[in-house]
């Protein structure tokens, strides 16, 4: 298809281009004429003959009937529009057509030429464009540049002018007798309210529509300037051939690969069947659903497919050398470096006090009983998990557990916003930070282990010693995880010889950059595990994954499933959505060795397949490294509102809302941080933990079930992925409700004056 493709749409474009130049050569010259007139009522009269002009009707009804050949184009896949969207601009322009070809009334005023003329300045530049995109071959930037500011620019004048004269020509064909007479039974006609129903729409269509090109705009000029991408260097996805022949380091293709390798290990079928996924977007989520349930059927089967996705991921993707040779991540993490870190330590010049456990929530700092009481609140309300209200509890009752004076956290990713580089400080632990080489971050984490009684430790690149100011500290100080992964997990094997490191996974990037940089913390934490005695592991599990649960929430799911169903709110919801919304959050349980299993679904499509892939790859490394003998503490984390997650407007309206689903609720950082620290402190302490190798369990993926703090996304009565849109209208109309209030009481006013009331 793409050799003929490729000159059928270019003749398609400049045939198009052609016909809309043609119209405003013939239009253009009696309007200018009367704008030079500088009479209102001069350009009015030459904006409504422009339909009669010779040869504009004919021409126009021709060049925009063979805009419907756009819609096959994107049915066929010649480009890369959507169908609908494609059907519905085209669709509309169609209708408006048809109004003016068989209303003489629309025809002779001066919307008519409004509209003609706002269509022909539109896309004159926009086929123009499209045709100088497909013979460079790139529309972004070598497209001239004078069309690619056309293209992206004149909507902001010609979609209100453009839209006015529609508007003008359907209220004009609206009471035109000809047009109603041609209608059949005129306004009592199906056709008569078909179209119509489009001027209906436009006014409150309209100002989505213009946001949606002003995005397109920004987003196309972000891209023209972006600077070029650099070449790649460190670990990153591998190179793929698309089917255009073309090679790229898309993340799909290596994505569903990994998957399918950790489910074919265990069911070939389905792992055939996941490579062959097409819509990998949207249906990835079937398929980790279907390894969980494998990883059920038997302790082997949930450690063997860990295993192979977690190989799967070390030899597909690739370390690129600064020479730019390649090899996998895993000959990189097993060769020899002649290049090293050199080592920075800060002492801070705070004294130990007496530690205790202390959780800052709603303006207060919790301790001792009351703190209890709080844990207590949580747990009956199914905010956590009992286990984890006994876990904190625990932490509580066991001070001496706060002791960090002799502990070494190696956190990667340090100053995560959910890491608990803050607590650690506080309580005199001595920790490892792994961060970027940016003096920012470290000017930040040198000056909060100074104001603490802990200490840091990090890799520089030179030695402290040769720093002359602090400045030169923090430019010198850092690592970058991506492309130092193999010297950084040389320094740590050498760091510290004979204590036991605690190794916390906190990094986190956005889309296909989380992968990365999992596999890298996953490369190191592999290398440690194996090759450092007494190395524990920690992660933080999010709520919005599979994970298996316990019996009790499972129930307490299904009974607010019993309760909301009822609610008119949900109803409505569940019927306008036709059921993809509020969809019940318990499920069937999975039979297998030790079960039944219960599960709660919490992934959320718009987080997309590869913060799923990255949080599955922590999965995998967490029960396969305890099955060897290491601690793994990790926990579910509640939602928390950090700055990354409120930025994105639709995440903050949502979370404003979950709660009114309970028993959600969602947490400051500071709140997480100290709980996710001290349930990390239990873990790390309590010999009769889950997360000790030593406790038996009925499925290493039973790890996750026990100390959660999911914030009630396990005992909601419904999926946390079909609970967004129905918060964000609770929040809506929550702020909207003093102005109802208002409005009523106005009302209520108003008809009781004109009762005659008072």
């Amino acid at each position: 298809m793409g050799s003929f493709s490729t000159p059928y749409l270019i003749g398609y474009n400049l045939a198009c281009c052609a016909g809309w130049a043609m119209i405003l050569s013939m239009a253009l010259p009696s309007v200018v004429s009367a704008l030079f007139t500088f009479s209102l009522s001069e350009l009015s009269a030459a904006l409504a003959s422009v339909y009669g002009i010779d040869g504009v009707s004919k021409t126009l009804t021709i060049v925009q009937s063979a805009a419907m050949l756009e819609i096959a184009h994107a049915v066929f896949g010649l480009v890369r529009s959507p169908v609908q969207v494609t059907s519905m601009q085209v669709g509309s322009r169609i209708i408006a057509l048809f109004a003016i070809n068989n209303s003489p009334s629309a025809q002779v005023q001066f919307g008519a030429g409004l509209m003609i003329l706002s269509w022909a300045f539109v896309e004159v530049p926009r086929y123009a464009f499209y045709m100088a995109a497909l013979i460079t071959g790139d529309a972004t930037k070598k497209t001239p540049y004078p069309l690619f500011w056309l293209r992206y620019s004149l909507f902001a004048v010609l979609y209100p002018t453009g839209i006015t004269g529609e508007m003008t020509c359907f209220l004009a064909a609206a009471k035109d007798p000809a047009f109603l007479a041609m209608l059949g039974e005129g306004k009592e006609s199906i056709m008569y309210y078909f179209i119509m129903f489009f001027p209906a729409i436009y006014v409150p269509g309209s100002p989505s529509m213009v946001m949606n090109m002003v995005g397109n705009r920004k987003s196309a000029m972000k891209k023209r300037f972006a600077r070029p991408v650099p070449p790649p260097r460190g670990l990153v996805w591998p190179e793929v051939t698309e089917k255009n022949g073309k090679k790229s380091r898309s993340s799909t293709p290596t994505a569903k690969g990994i998957l399918a390798a950790a489910i074919g290990s265990v069911n070939k079928e389905m792992g055939d069947k996941t490579l062959n996924l097409k819509n990998w977007r949207f249906g990835y989520v079937k398929f980790l659903k279907a390894l969980v349930n494998e990883q059920c059927k038997s302790e082997e089967a949930c450690l063997t497919a860990a295993k192979a996705g977690l190989e799967k991921a070390h030899s597909t993707f690739q370390f690129v050398a600064p020479d730019g040779s390649a090899c996998s991540v895993a000959e990189a993490m097993s060769a020899k470096n002649a290049s090293k870190f050199f080592t920075g330590y800060i002492k801070g010049t705070k004294s130990r006090s007496e530690a205790k456990l202390e959780i800052p929530y709603k303006g207060k700092n919790l301790s001792g009983d009351e703190l209890k009481q709080q844990v207590n609140k949580w747990v009956d309300y199914g905010t956590i998990e009992r286990s984890c209200g006994d876990a904190i509890i625990s932490c509580i009752d066991n001070p001496e557990w706060l002791d960090l004076r002799d502990k070494y956290f190696v956190l990667l990713g340090a100053g995560s916003a959910m890491g608990p580089f803050l607590v650690l400080m506080a309580l005199g632990a001595n920790v490892v930070a792994i961060d970027l080489d940016r003096p920012h971050v470290w000017k930040r984490l040198i000056n909060i282990a100074r104001e603490s009684s802990g200490s840091i430790t990090f890799p520089m690149k030179e030695q402290q010693d040769t720093c002359k100011n602090d400045d030169e500290l923090y430019a010198k100080s850092g690592s970058n995880l991506f492309t130092q992964t193999p010297l950084i997990k040389d320094w740590l094997l050498n760091l510290y010889e004979g204590k036991a490191f605690t190794v916390g996974c906190y990094a986190y990037l956005d889309g296909a950059l989380h992968v990365q940089v999992s596999l890298a913390m996953d490369a190191i934490c592999k290398e440690l595990t194996e090759k450092r005695p007494n190395t524990s592991l920690a992660y933080l599990c999010t709520p919005t994954d599979l994970h298996l649960i316990p019996k009790e929430a499972h129930d307490a799911a299904e009974a607010e499933y019993k309760n909301y169903a009822s609610k008119l709110y949900c109803m409505f919801i569940r019927l306008v959505s036709r059921g993809k919304l509020l969809t019940k959050n318990a499920m069937p349980p999975i039979e297998g060795e030790g079960g039944p299993f219960y599960v709660v679904n919490g992934i959320s499509i718009a987080q997309g397949p590869n913060y799923a892939m990255a949080k599955r790859m922590q999965h995998w490394r967490a029960v396969v490294a305890r099955s060897r003998g290491c601690i793994v503490s990790s926990n579910i984390a509640p939602s928390t509102s950090t700055v990354s997650v409120v930025s994105n407007k639709t995440f903050a309206w949502a979370y404003e809302g979950m709660p009114f689903f309970k028993p959600f609720e969602i947490f400051a950082p500071e709140t997480s941080n100290a709980v996710m620290s001290a349930i990390l402190f239990h873990d790390l302490n309590n010999e009769k933990s889950a997360v000790h190798p030593k406790q038996k369990l009925s499925n290493p993926n039973e790890l996750f079930k026990w100390g959660s703090f999911h914030g009630g996304a396990w005992r909601c009565a419904y999926e946390v992925d079909s609970l967004g849109e129905a918060s964000v209208l609770i929040y809506f109309s929550r702020l909207a409700a003093p102005y109802a209030k208002v409005a009523v009481a106005v009302g209520a006013i108003a008809y009781a004056k004109m009762s005659g009331m008072f």
